[in-house]
């Protein structure tokens, strides 16, 4: 069986659920998460800087992360596991400003999210998962921020039903609120 790219925008402006292009046959699977040439025929320019992974455990929240200065788009897609993927419209001047978006990402699925500039971007991990990040900007420590995971005014809906606790970092447990977030960004982020 093969798969084609099949690329879903989503109604947050300029991000994407996309199924990337699979062959499957009866020595496993190959696939394509990123090709150049498959974005630019849908009119996504997308210039990949670098990609990183994360292993986390069930139960593991990773907040919602941003860069405040040099915004990383980032495509992102579990390549073990299921995780509850979540984004968050971050740009003051958008229509759809403070919603957020949750998908089901995981090896079997193999789909994939593109997360632009001005998104703030966390997860749930329902059971041990890998999740890949192809950024198209690096890493810069001094920008990394982030709203807390269980904000009231966003108000995302976890699937917590499916974990037996949540495991959050130190940094995650007192990261900002969404109105703190907007006090300290003018009202939110300019892309």
């Amino acid at each position: 069986m093969v798969q084609k790219f099949h690329f879903e925008p989503l109604d947050l402006d300029g991000a994407y659920l996309i199924d990337p292009f699979v062959a499957d046959d009866e020595r496993g699977y190959f696939v394509k998460d990123y090709s150049k040439q498959e974005f630019e025929a849908q009119g996504i320019s997308y210039d990949l800087k670098e990609v990183f992974y994360t292993c986390s455990h069930k139960g593991v929240i990773r907040a919602i992360h941003f860069q405040r200065v040099k915004q990383q788009p980032k495509l992102v897609r579990c390549v073990w596991g299921r995780v509850y993927d979540v984004i968050v419209d971050l740009r003051k001047n958008s229509e759809t400003f403070g919603r957020w978006k949750g998908f089901l990402l995981s090896e079997e699925n193999k789909k994939e999210l593109l997360v632009p500039a001005g998104f703030g971007h966390g997860y749930l991990v329902l059971e041990q998962s890998i999740v890949s990040y192809k950024c198209a900007e690096r890493f810069y420590g001094e920008y990394d921020d982030g709203i807390i995971w269980n904000d009231k005014e966003i108000g995302i809906e976890w699937p917590l039903e499916q974990v037996e606790k949540v495991i959050l970092s130190d940094k995650d447990k007192t990261l900002q609120s969404f109105r703190e977030f907007k006090e300290r960004n003018e009202g939110g982020f300019v892309v």
